[in-house]
């Protein structure tokens, strides 16, 4: 394991913000919801304020007008308006970030040095991913092998059906750990177990910023349910018997199923507190995720209710790093990934 400080220190989580999160690809969800009603929008990346743009593709660039630095929009605040409007001074700009009117600013100034601030931006399978530092290494080397599992699944044509917020008193960390084993299966998912054996599957070891692996499904059960049946249809070109639990640094679990495809998207709030944004998506005829939507509700508030256990127990006077079994070789590919970062080093091995 990590050492205590990295689930309970206020300045590990702090520097993380910064260097994992603004300093790597985050997602930020899907593009078609972020641009949903408007033509931009703030956010927060990590540490870092920034303002999205939907004009002729998505752009991202720092919430800072470029004449006093006054935030362009406050975070999660979104506008229709055709230009990006400092409430300051009234600069205001293209959505490509160049300067549209610098009110006064007398008719021998030159606007084209002042363009906002662009930030690297992709999108992926229909979702928006942001390096708000602009360090960030070639998106496609993040990606790495993770490419070609994702790709038979096109999650890009899918269709949000449900959607749960949680709010989680776990480590963002802890989290993900939690979700890259099944060690911990028969003691706390019976319904899980029911439909896919705890000791099934393997881990990937191919290249990029990700962990993850494939777990089996029982004989005679169709995907991941209470009853082990599905209300949807199959996905053309992918596996039938088999589950993909991938995780991409540093904030997207893509959990890959027959017929859906469902997300966690991460963002910590605090050392021991974490939001969570569980999305399912299914071909846009199914008209019922609720087979889907029930399991995981169902796995999630157990795995949820084992993480804030952890939580707790870390931030014991008497916690110290404890061993790895081997069947949480994808705990330890994924710690090992986290020092990798706190050493400055890639995060691919």
């Amino acid at each position: 394991m990590l050492p205590q400080e990295a689930y309970t220190d206020p300045a590990v989580l702090a520097w993380e913000r910064r260097h994992f999160f603004a300093g790597s690809w985050s997602c930020l969800g899907r593009v078609d919801e972020l641009a949903s009603g408007t033509t931009h929008r703030a956010v927060n990346v990590g540490d870092i304020a920034v303002v999205l743009t939907f004009g002729d593709r998505p752009r991202a660039f720092a919430n800072t007008c470029r004449h006093r630095g006054h935030e362009l929009l406050q975070c999660d605040q979104a506008s229709d308006r055709r230009s990006v409007v400092c409430p300051y001074h009234g600069w205001s700009y293209e959505l490509d970030g160049s300067v549209k009117a610098a009110p006064r600013m007398g008719e021998a100034f030159d606007p084209t040095p002042y363009k906002l601030v662009e930030l690297p931006a992709e999108v992926w399978h229909g979702w928006l991913f942001v390096n708000a530092t602009g360090t960030a290494g070639p998106f496609a080397e993040h990606l790495g092998g993770i490419t070609e599992l994702v790709a038979p699944y096109q999650p890009e044509t899918l269709v949000l059906k449900a959607r749960h917020q949680y709010d989680v008193a776990s480590n963002w960390k802890t989290v993900v750990e939690n979700y890259h084993e099944c060690y911990h299966c028969p003691l706390i998912h019976p319904e899980l177990c029911k439909v896919s054996p705890p000791t099934s599957g393997d881990n990937w070891n191919l290249p990029g910023a990700w962990v993850g692996g494939l777990m089996d499904l029982r004989p005679g059960v169709e995907t991941m349910s209470l009853d082990g049946r599905s209300g949807g249809v199959t996905l053309p070109g992918v596996d039938p018997r088999r589950v993909n639990y991938l995780g991409l640094f540093p904030n997207l679990l893509l959990s890959l199923h027959p017929d859906y495809v469902m997300t966690h998207r991460l963002e910590p709030r605090a050392p021991g507190v974490t939001a969570i944004e569980c999305s399912w998506y299914f071909p846009a005829e199914v008209s019922d995720p609720s087979y889907a939507v029930e399991f995981w509700d169902v796995t999630n508030r157990e795995d949820w209710a084992a993480c804030e256990s952890v939580q707790r127990g870390a931030e014991s006077p008497h916690f110290r790093p404890g061993p790895l079994a081997p069947a949480e070789d994808a705990v330890y590919q994924w710690v090992t990934m986290i020092a990798r970062g706190y050493l400055g080093k890639p995060l691919s091995n």
